[in-house]
């Protein structure tokens, strides 16, 4: 199984520590393939910034799902929270695609009744909230707490604020009553493992999440989207697009009208 996974941020900080954790949690026979976006932010806090993200990570998956055959991947990881260019990813590629928040949600879903995020900064919690809702599960979420303070630099949040997290972690279970706490976000990659036995509930890494769920789902092979709300746009005129992007939607819409004239 071969897996490519996204940061779309343009931080290589960010970048290395989504790769360790990914390396750490995937099954020795499964590859990885980390990419980081060509433009963008440093790291995304807000809506806006997420719009940037999508067609950056939609470029890369382009690349790698409608280009030459040895490029192929099997699934793609998009690996920060808040999974930019989601759902709307899963139209383009005719593999899998899973964004981090949707892996953790469902893993903390699988493990208690209400769940807490553990967030970097206060700005993003609006976009946090807006995603939860959006996979129907706002009332189980019971809080979102966040570091207020300002970052020294994004690859270095987890040792600067390591001390901040574990008790915006603990918190998050005795006041809120988190059955479950998610530690938010690619910057703090790898930390769940750090943390181990200091927080007296389960608690999930999103890279992590999204490597065990791409896995999984791309062991069920389900079969891709041909019809529904995630199948690829309908054909029509395009302009100013990447070769890539081309090349994509051409290669799904082919295998659509195809699987439509069988």
């Amino acid at each position: 199984m071969k897996l490519l996974v996204i940061n779309p941020n343009i931080s290589e900080d960010v970048t290395a520590l989504i790769q360790a954790e990914a390396l750490r949690s995937a099954a020795p026979e499964t590859e990885i393939v980390v990419r980081t976006a060509s433009r963008g932010v440093e790291y995304i806090e807000t809506r806006f910034e997420s719009l940037i993200a999508a067609g950056a990570v939609a470029e890369i998956i382009a690349e790698h799902c409608g280009g030459p055959s040895s490029e192929r991947v099997d699934g793609v990881v998009v690996a920060a929270f808040g999974d930019p260019g989601m759902p709307a990813l899963k139209e383009l590629a005719d593999v899998p695609v899973v964004g981090i928040t949707e892996a953790a949600l469902c893993a903390a879903a699988l493990q208690g009744q209400r769940f807490a995020i553990i967030a970097i900064s206060d700005r993003i919690k609006a976009w946090y909230r807006d995603c939860v809702d959006s996979f129907g599960l706002g009332s189980r979420l019971v809080s979102i707490r966040s570091i207020d303070e300002t970052l020294k630099t994004i690859g270095s949040v987890q040792t600067d604020f390591k001390d901040t997290l574990l008790a915006l972690s603990r918190q998050a279970v005795a006041e809120d009553g988190a059955d479950v706490v998610i530690l938010a976000g690619a910057p703090l990659a790898g930390l769940a493992r750090e943390l181990a036995g200091q927080i007296p509930v389960p608690v999930v890494d999103g890279i992590s999440a999204g490597i065990r769920m791409a896995e999984a789902v791309v062991g069920m092979a389900s079969g891709p989207h041909r019809s529904g709300s995630f199948a690829p746009p309908p054909p029509k005129g395009r302009k100013g697009l990447p070769s890539s992007i081309n090349a994509a939607l051409a290669d799904v819409q082919s295998a659509q009208a195809a699987a439509a004239a069988s």
